[in-house]
């Protein structure tokens, strides 16, 4: 029987833009590129939106983890020929339009999959579990993310509670909470009067000098302007040295460090930080911080998370643009890239219908590569064309974990991040570990269990591991075969008892991004908490292929009979609860 039958024909066949892949990046060019009044056709081999950004069935969630860590090439010839015929008057006309048909492969994104079961529960709620593959991830609520929401309308299809509360890990080993706001340092019992003095005086430094460079921009007083400014000198230093300039001690500085501006290496080390944080970006960190605190009024913090999972989000662009008239293709594998055989330049995609597709440009999603024999075979010109194309541009690993739990971390608290500190686990950690626990009330669980997302930068799969067991060790009583799920092997009358164990899922994830000419690659889910730089990333590509289009313009979707989500007014109780 022929599989291709199982498939429906698309029609029409030519497009401003194809795109392959659902994932955040894709969904977003999707809702910009249809705003902009583009034809776009929007194809996933998968029957889910997200790709790699979805949430998924625990079930479903390891089957695609599973699926996506070796590669999986087509078998297509490279050489592709239509011959049509048509007949004008009793005569046959032949043309031939030849196109070379350059085979697609999926390159493995995830590796060292490790996925443990304790307990038969959570398999047995297997459909009821909303899993973020590319957690932990959370919303500043003034960060661009936000504001793209509400300047596209995708906030019309999401809704959001608020993270409970933020934690740091002291050197003692214990979760101490993160002061968002000059109150709380004070109401906070655990500083002392020489720390908070200290804090207070910090704080108030870098809001005068947030003022003054709001004055400088407005084209305000340049006296006014100067005179609340950090130095040049200081804002162009690494962030650390600055606070220590102040002589914050080290507990404070690790926190505003590692849990308010989110710093990822261990700041204090030369050897091995491969990211030092500049003051001018730590400032802009902080006062993201504080002006996402207050910014909606029924969020209790600075942070927010989705209702059923971070896969809602690439959903509510799709939707977006399937308002402005893009087409949605599920379940439609696409086999091969159309190439001209003279010029080399992209013309088309083959699905797995084997019906042929045609744009001016694509997208596709990071895991798709040309495999090298097959670039080796084709013409001279279509190997300089490609030659680049399929070569990932690794930009490091992401170690994830995705762990369930029945009790949690925090008795007093259902949904809240956590942050680890360089050090704060073992000596060698060299990178922040970040773990954010999600409660039922969100969608993501059944009653009475929780979800526990941990991540942290790594050079490889072995260091990545271990940096996950010491936190599921720190964080988790984990049941030894044969013992009772209830066991604690810590039982000391005056040991606090952890969660334990049901199931657990850590995986090695690639961080990876490649584009070529024509033909663009989007990037993987990166080891950030917030999504900015991924979508500053996608809003560069956009432009690079509309150079003359707004990103999403003003008016693109003031559609009358939308309503719901945000009110577009920041300063407006706008937050969906």
């Amino acid at each position: 029987m022929d599989d291709s039958l199982s498939y429906p024909p698309i029609d029409p066949t030519n497009f401003d833009l194809i795109i392959v892949g659902t994932g955040l990046p894709e969904s977003v060019l999707a809702a910009a590129s249809s705003a902009a009044g583009k034809t776009v056709l929007h194809l996933d081999p998968n029957s889910f939106y997200g790709s790699h950004f979805s949430s998924l069935p625990l079930s479903d969630l390891t089957s695609f983890l599973h699926s996506q860590s070796s590669s999986h090439p087509l078998s297509l010839s490279p050489f592709l020929t239509s011959l049509f015929l048509f007949t004008v008057s009793g005569l046959s006309l032949f043309f031939t339009i030849s196109h070379i048909a350059i085979d697609l492969s999926s390159s493995p994104m995830y590796s060292d999959l490790d996925i443990s079961s304790h307990s038969p529960e959570p398999l047995q709620h297997s459909r009821t579990f909303n899993l973020d593959l590319a957690g932990p991830r959370v919303f500043f609520c003034a960060d661009s993310a936000v504001d793209l929401m509400l300047k596209s309308g995708a906030s019309h299809y999401m809704e959001f509670k608020s993270v409970d509360a933020n934690f740091v890990c002291d050197g003692d080993g214990k979760l101490s909470s993160v002061p968002d706001s000059r109150s709380a340092i004070f109401s906070d019992t655990t500083l002392g009067l020489a720390v908070k003095t200290r804090l207070g005086i910090f704080f108030k430094l870098v809001d005068g000098h947030l003022k003054a460079a709001v004055v400088g921009s407005d084209g305000g007083d340049e006296s006014c302007d100067e005179s609340g400014r950090i130095s040049d000198e200081d804002l162009e230093s690494p962030f650390v040295d600055f606070l220590n300039k102040l002589r914050l001690p080290p507990k404070i500085k690790s926190t505003i460090l590692y849990a308010i501006a989110m710093a990822d290496y261990d700041q204090d080390n030369m050897e091995v930080c491969k990211d030092f944080l500049k003051t001018k970006d730590g400032i802009n960190r902080l006062a993201l911080y504080h002006s996402s605190v207050g910014r909606f009024s029924n969020a209790l913090g600075a942070l927010i998370y989705p209702i059923y999972g971070q896969g809602e989000l690439p959903q509510a662009f799709c939707r977006r643009a399937a308002v402005k008239g893009c087409l949605y293709v599920l379940r439609m594998p696409v086999n091969a890239l159309l190439m001209d055989k003279d010029s080399g330049s992209y013309k088309g995609v083959k699905v797995a219908s084997g019906q042929e597709l045609f744009s001016h440009q694509i997208i596709l999603g990071p895991s798709f590569i040309v495999p090298s024999p097959l670039l080796k075979s084709s013409p001279d010109i279509l190997q300089a064309k490609l030659k680049d194309f399929g070569l990932q541009d690794f930009r490091g690993k992401v170690a994830r974990g995705i762990c369930i739990t029945k009790s949690s971390l925090k008795p007093d608290a259902s949904t809240f991040l956590a942050v680890y500190p360089p050090k704060s686990l073992y000596p060698e950690q060299v990178a922040s570990i970040r773990v954010l626990q999600i409660g039922s009330s969100l969608a993501v669980c059944p009653s009475g269990m929780y979800v526990l997302y941990l991540s942290t930068l790594c050079d490889d799969a072995i260091q990545g591991k271990k940096s996950l067991h010491a936190a599921v060790n720190a964080i988790f009583s984990v049941p030894i075969s044969g013992t009772p799920e209830n066991s604690n092997t810590d039982e000391s009358e005056n040991a606090e008892v952890k969660p334990t164990l049901l199931w657990s899922a850590l995986y090695i994830q690639e961080m990876a991004t490649c584009s070529f000419d024509s033909i663009f690659s989007t990037p993987m889910p990166d080891g950030n908490l917030n999504y900015n730089d991924l979508l500053d990333a996608t809003k560069k590509l956009f432009h690079m292929m509309f150079p003359h289009h707004e990103f999403f313009p003003e008016t693109a979707f003031t559609d009358p009979e939308d309503d719901g989500g945000f009110d577009q007014s920041p300063s407006d109780d706008s937050l969906n609860s």
